[in-house]
Parts: C-alpha cells; sequence; structure tokens
C-alpha cells in the first residue's frame, strides 16, 4: 500500500479513470453534506492562512489482473461520496464561469479536460469517474449537458443543482473559489493486488462520512474479491434484484434485520443488529467450502421468502391471507422459524395445506398469549430454535406437539386459559383489537367485510354520566358494572353509524337505521332480538364470541398418545414427569420452608413458573433464574447469574463457577430458617430481574 498526502486537484489531472465497482451503495451524500463541504471551500477561499484543506482519503487499486486499457482504470474501495460530490462541485463551478461576464483565470474547458474527463479518449473512458446504476447516465449526461433520463439520480441531480445555486448567489469571486477548491488536500492510497487485503483496508479507513450499513459492509465483502467480470455477473443475477425487492435499500434497515434473521437460521444463534456484519464474516470464514457464489445464492433464495413474509407478496392467495394475518401481530420474531419452513416448503418437503396448518399454528400461538398477556420477551429465542425440534419426516405432526409440549413463559395457552382471559380483558385498548373483530366478523364468511370501514361500538356507552335509561338497564350496581365491562369483548362491536348511535339507550340504538337491527354485520347477530342490555347479556356475548375464538385460534386436537411420542423420555422410555414426592428431604420444617420460599418466588410475576426436576427445582421466567436442590438441613440455592454480577452486602453468597453442582449458575446460597427468606428474596430478585428482560 502506498499512502501519499496530495493536493486534489492534482490527483485528478492525467490520464485517468475512476470507476465505483458495482459493489458500492448509491451516491447518499445529502444537501446538509454538502453545505458543509461549501463552507469548508468557501473558508479556504476567504483565509490566507489556510494553506490547505484535508478532506479525506480515496482508497483505489487497479481494476484486474488482465486489464488491457490505454487508460489506467482504479476500483475505488473508499472516497466515492467525496469524490462524487467533488466532481459535482467542479462541474457547478465551470457551468457558473461559464454564464459568468467576470473574468477568470480558469475557464469550464479547462476545469473539463483538466478533472472530469480524458480529452483525448472516447466513449466510457471519455470521463474520469464512472458511478454505479442510476448514478452513472446521471453524471455522465450532466457533464455531456444532454438531457436527462426519466430514471435519473435524484441526489447527484439534486447536489449538482445547489452547488450551481449557491455558486451564484454567493457573492465571493469565482477566482477565489477556484483557489479555495485548490487548497482542498486529500490522501492518495493505492493498493497492491498481491500484498494488500482491499477488504480489511476499506473497514479500517470507513471512519468518515455517512457511516456504512450492515448491508453495505456485507454486499462490499462477499463480491470485493473477485475480479470485474465474475462481481458484474453475481451482483446483476442475484444481489440487485435483491437490493430492488427491499426497495434498492434506501433504507437498509429491513435487510440488516433479514440478514440477523438468515443468520439465526443458519447458526441457531440470534446475532446483536450491529453486530450482524461481524457474525456473518465469521460464518463465511466457517464455511470456507463454499464459493462466493454459493452464498451468495443461498441468501438471495431466503431473501425472497423474507421479502413475501414481510410485504406480503405470495402469489397463493390462500397462504397470503395467512401472512397477512401474521404480520398484522407484529411478530417479527418469528421470521427465523418461519424462513426456514418456507424454504421446505418451496422444496417440496411438506405440501401447501401443511405449511398453511403451520403458518395458522405460528399465528394461533402467538395470538393467544398475547390475550392471556404472556411475557413475550423470549418468543425470539422460541421462534430461533423451534425449528431444531422438528422431526421433518412427518413435519406439521412434530411441529405441532413441539408447540403443544412448550411449558411456561413458552406455553401454548389451553382453551380454559384463553376463554378465561379473552372475556374480561381490555380489548378496546388491546393493540390487536382490529384483528381480533376482523377474524371473528369473517370467519367461515365467503364475502370478507372490510372492518377497516367501521368504528369500534361500545354497546353500553362509555359516557360515565349514563343516562337513567341506562342506569335502569344495567341495574342497582350499574356503575359496578359499567366499570367492569365497558372495554370488554361482550360490550364491543362495530358500526358505521357511530355517531348516530352514540348514548342513545339500548332500544333506541337496535332500532334505528343503520341500528343493530339493521346491520349486515355478524358481530351484531342477536342484539336486535333483546330488549334489555345488561350484565347477564354481556357475558352471554362475551361467551358466544369466546366459543367461536377457539375456532378461529384453534389449539391443535392431539392425543396424549401421539403427545407422548414427542415427551422427552428417560433412559427406559418412559415420559419424564416430576413432583414433589421425588424430593424426600423436601418434610416437616424443610418442607414449611420450601412453601413459604416458593410462595414468595412465585409471587415475583405471572410469568414465573416452578418446574419439578429430578434432582432440583426450577423456577423460571424465561430461563431458569433460581434452581433449589432441597437437602436435609437447609436449601441450597443456585442463582443464575455469574459471581461478580451479584450484589451481596452480607456477603452470604458462595461463588461455586469451578465446582460441580446441580442447577444452573455461579451463585450458591443455603437457606435454613424462615428468617433468611426476606434477604434471600433480595438476591433471588437480581436473578430474576436479570432474566426476565433478557432478549
Amino acid at each position: 500500500m502506498k499512502a501519499v498526502e496530495t493536493n486534489l486537484l492534482k490527483f485528478l489531472q492525467g490520464t485517468k479513470q475512476f470507476i465505483i465497482p458495482i459493489y458500492q451503495r448509491k451516491y447518499s451524500w445529502t444537501i446538509n453534506q454538502c453545505r458543509q463541504l461549501w463552507n469548508d471551500i468557501v473558508r479556504s477561499a476567504e483565509d490566507e492562512n489556510v494553506k490547505g484543506h484535508f478532506v479525506g482519503s480515496i482508497v483505489y487499486i487497479e481494476r484486474g489482473l488482465y486489464q488491457i486499457s490505454s487508460v489506467p482504470q482504479l476500483l475505488v474501495i473508499d472516497g466515492q461520496q467525496r469524490m462524487t460530490t467533488l466532481t459535482l462541485f467542479l462541474l457547478a463551478l465551470g457551468k457558473a464561469i461559464e454564464e459568468s461576464d467576470q473574468p477568470c483565470d480558469i475557464t469550464k474547458k479547462k476545469i473539463m479536460n483538466y478533472y472530469l474527463v480524458n480529452n483525448d479518449e472516447e466513449g466510457e473512458l471519455y470521463h474520469k469517474l464512472i458511478l454505479t446504476k442510476s448514478d452513472k447516465d446521471t453524471l455522465i449526461n450532466l457533464i455531456s449537458d444532454k438531457k436527462l433520463r426519466d430514471e435519473y439520480s435524484q441526489r447527484v441531480y439534486e447536489n449538482f443543482t445547489f452547488f450551481l445555486e449557491v455558486i451564484k448567489k454567493s457573492e465571493i469571486d469565482l477566482n477565489k473559489l477556484y483557489q479555495g477548491i485548490a487548497k482542498l488536500i486529500v490522501v492518495d492510497i493505492s493498493l497492491d493486488r498481491d500484498h494488500d487485503n482491499p477488504q480489511l483496508i476499506f473497514e479500517s479507513l470507513n471512519s468518515t462520512g455517512l457511516d456504512l450499513s450492515q448491508a453495505d459492509l456485507i454486499r462490499n465483502f462477499v463480491l470485493m474479491k473477485l475480479e470485474p467480470k465474475e462481481q458484474t455477473d453475481l451482483y446483476t443475477e442475484y444481489w440487485y434484484p435483491m437490493e430492488r425487492s427491499f426497495g434498492n435499500l434506501n433504507d437498509s434497515a429491513l435487510f440488516d434485520r433479514f440478514m440477523r434473521d438468515y443468520l439465526t437460521v443458519k447458526t441457531g444463534k440470534i446475532p446483536n443488529i450491529l453486530d450482524v456484519y461481524a457474525v456473518f464474516k465469521d460464518y463465511v470464514y466457517h464455511h470456507s467450502e463454499q464459493t462466493v457464489k454459493d452464498i451468495i445464492e443461498d441468501i438471495y433464495r431466503f431473501s425472497k421468502h423474507f421479502v413475501k413474509l414481510a410485504f406480503q407478496t405470495e402469489k397463493d392467495k390462500s397462504i397470503n391471507q395467512v401472512l397477512v394475518d401474521i404480520n398484522t401481530l407484529k411478530v417479527d420474531v418469528s421470521y427465523p422459524f418461519l424462513l426456514e419452513v418456507y424454504d421446505d416448503y418451496e422444496h417440496q418437503k411438506l405440501s401447501k395445506e401443511d405449511f398453511i396448518a403451520i403458518l395458522k399454528l405460528v399465528e394461533a400461538y402467538v395470538f393467544r398469549r398475547a390475550i392471556c398477556g404472556v411475557a413475550t420477551n423470549s418468543l425470539n429465542k422460541t421462534f430461533a430454535t423451534i425449528i431444531k425440534e422438528i422431526d421433518k419426516e412427518s413435519y406439521l405432526e412434530s411441529t405441532t406437539a413441539v408447540f403443544l409440549l412448550k411449558e411456561s413463559h413458552r406455553r401454548f395457552p389451553k382453551n380454559e386459559e384463553f376463554v378465561q382471559e379473552l372475556v374480561i380483558k381490555d380489548v378496546y385498548n388491546f393493540r390487536n383489537r382490529n384483528y381480533l373483530l376482523r377474524e371473528l366478523e369473517n370467519f367461515n364468511r365467503k364475502e370478507i367485510v372490510d372492518i377497516e370501514s367501521y368504528t369500534i361500538e361500545h354497546i353500553m356507552p362509555q359516557n360515565q354520566n349514563l343516562s337513567s335509561e341506562w342506569r335502569q338497564d344495567l341495574g342497582a350496581n350499574w356503575e359496578e358494572v359499567h366499570r367492569t365491562y365497558l372495554h370488554t369483548l361482550g360490550n364491543l362491536t362495530l358500526t358505521r353509524y357511530n355517531s348516530e348511535l352514540s348514548d342513545r339507550p339500548f332500544k333506541d340504538k337496535r332500532d334505528l337505521e343503520g341500528g343493530f337491527a339493521d346491520s349486515p354485520l355478524r358481530l351484531n347477530k342477536g342484539l336486535g332480538k333483546l330488549d334489555v342490555w345488561n350484565e347477564d347479556e354481556i357475558t352471554k356475548r362475551a361467551r358466544l364470541l369466546a366459543d367461536q375464538a377457539l375456532q378461529v385460534w384453534e389449539y391443535p386436537q392431539f392425543s396424549n398418545d401421539l403427545l407422548s411420542k414427542y415427551t422427552k423420555k428417560d433412559s427406559e422410555g418412559e415420559a419424564v414427569t416430576y413432583t414433589i414426592n421425588d424430593h424426600p428431604e423436601l418434610q416437616g420444617e424443610m418442607l414449611a420452608l420450601f412453601e413459604e420460599l416458593s410462595k414468595r418466588i412465585c409471587n415475583l410475576d405471572s410469568s414465573v413458573r416452578m418446574e419439578f426436576k429430578k434432582l432440583y427445582i426450577a423456577f423460571k421466567t424465561t430461563t431458569n433464574f433460581v434452581d433449589i436442590v432441597p437437602q436435609k438441613s437447609k436449601l441450597r440455592l443456585s442463582l443464575n447469574m455469574a459471581f461478580h454480577e451479584i450484589n451481596d452486602p452480607q456477603g452470604i453468597c458462595k461463588d461455586v463457577s469451578n465446582v460441580g453442582r446441580w442447577g444452573n449458575g455461579d451463585v450458591e446460597i443455603g437457606v435454613s430458617s424462615v428468617d433468611d427468606i426476606e434477604y434471600t428474596m433480595f438476591l433471588i430478585k437480581q436473578s430474576f430481574e436479570k432474566h426476565r428482560d433478557d432478549e
């Protein structure tokens, strides 16, 4: 590598061509960054004490090993944003000089011939800077003073126009302005193909200008080391179509998310969104048997699944409708699992019917948990690892079993819990209330109702100052009924006559034009036959809708015999189930101590579940946070934390990081008396808080 500090204008002079590789991102500097450059140039022009102003480095390498050209062609590895912006500034300055009547030491023709074009060359070699995609044609047309095409680069044109306008509006002498740009300094860094690693140098130098996204870094990583022809072929066939499917990556956040999900599928671990590039490099290094083409093909294939999931662009309408419903629930964490299932469906490892059944299973699993208020902070781990538990020879059956066998905070709420929570839940303030009412209204309905054109109607009005008619209908305890049932499922429906119905008495709401008796909606079916609306009718309707919900978000029917086929077995093939009876130490005082402590632990949060194991009792939220090993004289507790993480003012905790123990974690506590419980709970809460928020 050769690095030389040099004057920008001298750097641009001479016959040469700078090419922005096809894998580089599009030109992306904004007006704000152009204004900053303008201010720097003006300051350099007007301050005679400024001898030079550094604007960054330009890193390049010879185009290819087998290049034959009269013009040295140099691939720009870093600095394309600065080079493009300075080219636009020089082009605008030349045009301003041409249109000005003030005498100038430099002419437009000289600016063109010195810095923008190779005057003795023809065709593409005529231009000193070749950009990528639509940026390329736009810059060439601006330099050639030709009309822009319909699909021109807005950024290139806007920034050129900005410089042209600000030069014309400023009162600064054009000669001085030229002197200002003549003071700009760059570091000219040329790389040797045989000895330098362009990717490593690119990463270390990428510290100025706009930060590269994970998508930019990954694209550069996979394409940079290839010869230009192979770069172009792979980019054109795979990467560019992928970029287009993601909206040309104007916002790279979605692509970064896809790559995180892709890597989760491939590695079984969830990378931090900011570490996607680093994890991707590690993944590639550990799969060195794959060619760059193999890797890009695989990414491209999974990206098509992701786009169908994220944008619901599946051509099969029956599949796409389930994708719409899943995305309404906003469970992006399910994507790693669904990506692999999608890929298996595309490879005909499961039928369309089974694929839809699995999609609906995920929908029901997520929605039931939302209704039941089950903590969601472990869902990403559940969906990241669940595919490993599936027997793809019995795809649908084993997938269903795996979901049904989830326990504690990962559980699939059963019908009893689902109905119990659904009828009392504040549905009106529930994030997915429209989805809930839409699915109930359209269940088994061929003529789908677009509920987005309807509004939520409280049958019993929201107004706390209820009329005498409403108070009479609701009874002596009308205030409690109003407070308890106002926002629940039984009291909510849909209408387009919200303003007309308003706070009117129930019979008026029923009989008005557009009222309940006149409504075409199934949700209003039955309301037209009632004479009164009270607590009894609200609970009846809630139960009726809840029974329907059991069909919409179905809990799979699975026999115990079939389920036992997928239950973890012990060494003799029996299903493993342990109870308190498997811990004979828990009797007398130890039993009383355990019962008091376990009650306090379970009361920490509704997400806490107690699970008896063979050798200890586990207390879980997203994972085990405390395990209890019963002993004759004490309860030995293991807290699932590193020893240095625990705050233990009394110094009773023991570091067992290098000691074999049953239970999870490096922190051990002994509890032998009820008097110890208060301080023990102070320690346990620390482990609980750590794992409750664990992503």
